[in-house]
C-alpha cells in the first residue's frame, strides 16, 4: 500500500539528482576501520614515528605490515585502504617527502619497482589497466606528506560500477591476506622476494 504522503516524497530519478547537487542527502555507509587511517593523520602532523619508516626497519614484520618486496632503496607496500584489490604503495626506504630530495638511484629503483609491481599485479589479480601516481602535499591529496610515495591502482573493464557512481563507495571484493598471499607469490615468481 501506497502512503499517502509518497507524493509528497521525490521519485527515485530526483532522489539521485538531489543526492549529487546536496550532498549531505546521501545514505551513510560506516567504515570503522577508516578510524585507524583518519587518527593516523594526526600522529604524523604531531612528529610521531611515519609508518612507512616503520616498515623500512623491520624486515621481521613484512607479512604483518603487508610488505610485498623491497630493494635497498624501495619497497611496494599494500595499501590498507585500497581503492581496489592489489591498491599498491611505491615508497623510498628513506623518508623524504619531496622528488628533489630523492637520488637518482633512489627515483631510478622506484621507477623499476612500478613496473615490477604491474607485472605482479597482472599475475596476482589479472588486472587490465593501471592508475599510476603520487600525491605531493596535503592540498594535493598526500595522507602522508612527509614520505613521498607512489600509488599503483590495478583497474578492471567495467569497475566504475553504480556503487562509485551512485552510492559513492568503492566496493573491495577480497580480504587483504588473500591479495597479499598472491602478491607475495607473484613477486616470488618474478624474483623479487
Amino acid at each position: 500500500m501506497q502512503s499517502p504522503y509518497s507524493r509528497f516524497l521525490p521519485s527515485s530519478e530526483d532522489w539521485i539528482r538531489l543526492c549529487v547537487i546536496m550532498p549531505e542527502m546521501n545514505p551513510n555507509l560506516w567504515a570503522p576501520w577508516r578510524s585507524e587511517y583518519i587518527r593516523s593523520l594526526g600522529a604524523e602532523a604531531d612528529g610521531e614515528d611515519c609508518f612507512l619508516c616503520g616498515y623500512a626497519v623491520d624486515e621481521a614484520r613484512d607479512s604483518q605490515n603487508r610488505v610485498i618486496c623491497r630493494s635497498t632503496e624501495v619497497m611496494a607496500v599494500m595499501n590498507r585502504y585500497p581503492y581496489t584489490n592489489g591498491h599498491l604503495m611505491l615508497a623510498p626506504v628513506r623518508h623524504v617527502g619531496t622528488l628533489d630530495e630523492l637520488s637518482d638511484r633512489e627515483l631510478g629503483a622506484v621507477t623499476i619497482l612500478i613496473r615490477d609491481s604491474i607485472k605482479m599485479l597482472a599475475i596476482a589479480v589479472s588486472a587490465q589497466g593501471y592508475n599510476v601516481g603520487l600525491n605531493l602535499g596535503r592540498c594535493a591529496g598526500a595522507g602522508l606528506p612527509g614520505h613521498v610515495h607512489w600509488h599503483v591502482v590495478p583497474r578492471w573493464n567495467g569497475d566504475t560500477n553504480f556503487m562509485t557512481t551512485v552510492g559513492s563507495a568503492r566496493v573491495i571484493a577480497e580480504s587483504l591476506d588473500e591479495v597479499y598471499s598472491r602478491l607475495r607469490t607473484a613477486a616470488a615468481e618474478l624474483g623479487l622476494v
